[in-house]
């Protein structure tokens, strides 16, 4: 699992790290790609918005600068809408910004996007659904992708349906959560109803949904047939899990996560990063939630002891003061000389 080739796009893994929103802003992506993973997605862009300037959809798209110590090797930005003029614009705004491809959502299950007929409501609506893809496809000389969930209920999977189309209008791969939108997260991710999509097309399928080891990994794609893996939740607090997981793919060994020093300076590399994009106030706001999952995740002390460590740091009000504050607690709390973690 050494490549995926999309459209001209040669991606240089199969481990693929999901647009999220709230997550997968620029610092994040810039932790993910600085651990190796080949491939993270922006946050979901509202087309409208993107396209009249909206400063914080603007701030989702951002790449960083192309040729600065931070830069991104590979820029995905994702797109959502229901209007084929306004695909169509944000299509061609993302290319301008530097996207190398432009990803199309169809799976978002969240109220308020299915509300506004975007998102995972599109798949009850096959024929907007193609000339939503037909418009993105035709605003950009980049390769499109889209990303969908099995259907939007038990009694509606049109998955398949809806892939072979965008295929036929000239989509270059498509991704799938193995749940409808009517599951939102809950239950398991069905990897086997995935294979369906993937006898439908001859363009690359990529499987997500609750891939978050090398167990769960190996039974994705064994289900699904699938050329690669998306991991969304499996990411929180695991920027690096993309190149792990990748690497324990190709070679067959166990996936050797970073030892608790590595992580604490991931960490506070994240940090710095949010608080440099954002500014120091909102910057160490949006960090909190990382944060969390970042001490959730720290292979120290008890359960509990890493709850009211998360507790105490998330209530600091200076980058400074957490970057000490989070540093004794990482260097001082038993277990951190810990080498590192196979999973």
């Amino acid at each position: 699992m050494d490549s995926l080739k999309i459209g001209d796009i040669t991606i240089p893994g199969r481990v693929l790290i999901a647009p999220m929103t709230g997550v997968s802003d620029l610092p994040f992506r810039q932790a993910a790609s600085r651990q190796g993973a080949p491939y993270v997605a922006t946050e979901m862009v509202a087309c409208d918005s993107f396209a009249r300037g909206r400063p914080d959809v603007v701030r989702r798209a951002a790449i960083g600068g192309k040729e600065d110590e931070h830069a991104l090797p590979l820029m995905v930005i994702q797109l959502v809408g229901r209007e084929a003029e306004w695909i169509s614009k944000g299509a061609r705004l993302a290319e301008q910004a530097g996207a190398d491809i432009i990803d199309f959502n169809m799976g978002c299950p969240a109220k308020e996007v299915t509300g506004a007929l975007s998102g995972s409501a599109l798949m009850r609506d096959e024929d907007l659904a193609s000339r939503l893809i037909g418009a993105a496809v035709n605003g950009t000389t980049r390769p499109v992708t889209v990303k969908m969930r099995l259907g939007w209920d038990e009694h509606w999977k049109n998955a398949p349906e809806i892939a072979a189309r965008a295929e036929q209008l000239g989509v270059k791969a498509i991704t799938v959560h193995g749940r409808t939108r009517q599951q939102f997260y809950r239950g398991s991710a069905d990897w086997c109803a995935i294979a369906e999509v993937k006898r439908a097309v001859r363009i690359p399928v990529i499987v997500n949904g609750d891939v978050t080891d090398l167990a769960s990994a190996r039974s994705a794609l064994a289900q699904s047939g699938a050329d690669a893996i998306m991991i969304g939740r499996g990411s929180y607090g695991r920027p690096w899990i993309a190149s792990a997981l990748g690497d324990a793919l190709v070679t067959g060994d166990a996936m050797v996560e970073p030892d608790a020093r590595t992580r604490l300076a991931i960490l506070l590399d994240h940090l710095s990063a949010s608080v440099r994009f954002y500014g120091d106030a909102l910057g160490l706001k949006v960090f909190r939630k990382h944060l969390g999952w970042y001490v959730e995740n720290i292979p120290l002390g008890s359960v509990a002891t890493r709850r009211e460590a998360k507790a105490t740091l998330c209530r600091i009000e200076s980058a400074s003061a957490l970057e000490k504050a989070v540093t004794n607690f990482w260097l001082n709390t038993p277990l951190c000389a810990q080498n590192a973690l196979t999973v």
